[in-house]
């Protein structure tokens, strides 16, 4: 992987991404956006087997890795038209793009709003018109984490098992967090929270393939909303991986990467 910065004008300030694939320097574009309180690594495993294939850019989301924060009381329009801004600058026609969780949003968003320039959308665990109480209970973790409380078990517990993979994967996981930027942390877990119906009467819109992906044990990033998500796309698909949570693309990589190498394989609509 090859580490890079792109400096972007004001509000968004520098962006840091990691690059990788093929020798030949041939291969179609793949951009990945993580979630809240993660950074480009956290796609390790999709960046080493996709990038045999395609030409793969992991960004760092705002407030996140190497990427300058955005404005105060960002929302998840903001993060958008950052991906805008970054994608415009990368210069690269219309791309693959996958999101994780808060980087799923960013992803359905901008395939709602740019359709031009995206080839197909992967949306990995994300959230998708959430119910009062489901809503309720993620503002005031949001709250809470604005007013300065970082709690790393509590989500630590929610995304992982005990095997030995969960187990594993939990320690990176940790290792993310426990070095997130906590003004960025706060600003995306604000968006996350009050997002998941912002572009949800857009997805009839998004006429290129559609890959909804979660664990059956994600509770809040539910095989129910995945479902949903696929049905509200003219060319959707879901698909869920059992005996896995949150942080699927970390703890089931053959299964994710095997699903997105279809999702890739897809053709495009004419």
């Amino acid at each position: 992987m090859t580490p890079t910065t792109l400096p972007l004008s004001e509000p968004y300030g520098p962006v840091s991404c990691q690059r990788a694939g093929p020798e030949s320097g041939h291969g179609a574009p793949l951009v990945l956006i993580h979630g809240v309180g993660m950074q480009s690594a956290a796609w390790g495993p999709q960046i080493e087997a996709l990038s045999e294939t395609h030409q793969v850019i992991a960004l760092d989301m705002p407030g996140h890795g190497g990427s300058a924060s955005l404005p105060e009381g960002a929302e998840l329009p903001d993060y958008v038209a950052w991906l805008h801004e970054v994608l415009t600058a990368l210069d690269l026609g219309p791309v693959s793009l996958a999101g994780h969780s808060m980087g799923a949003l960013i992803a359905d968003g901008y395939a709602v709003c740019h359709p031009e320039n995206v080839a197909r959308v992967a949306l990995l665990n994300g959230v998708f018109r959430r119910s009062a109480g489901a809503r309720a209970a993620v503002e005031a973790r949001a709250a809470e984490i604005r007013a300065g409380s970082f709690d790393l078990e509590t989500p630590l517990a929610r995304w992982f098992g005990e095997s030995a993979a969960d187990q594993a994967a939990r320690a990176k996981v940790a290792g993310w967090l426990s070095a997130v930027n906590l003004a960025g942390y706060a600003a995306a877990y604000t968006a996350f929270a009050r997002g998941d119906s912002t572009y949800a009467d857009g997805f009839g819109g998004i006429r290129c393939p559609l890959l909804a992906l979660t664990g059956d044990g994600d509770p809040n990033s539910t095989p129910e909303m995945a479902e949903a998500m696929a049905r509200a796309a003219p060319r959707g698909r879901a698909v869920v991986i059992e005996g896995h949570r949150h942080m699927v693309n970390l703890t089931a990589p053959p299964e994710v990467n095997a699903a997105l190498r279809d999702w890739l394989n897809e053709e495009e609509p004419s």
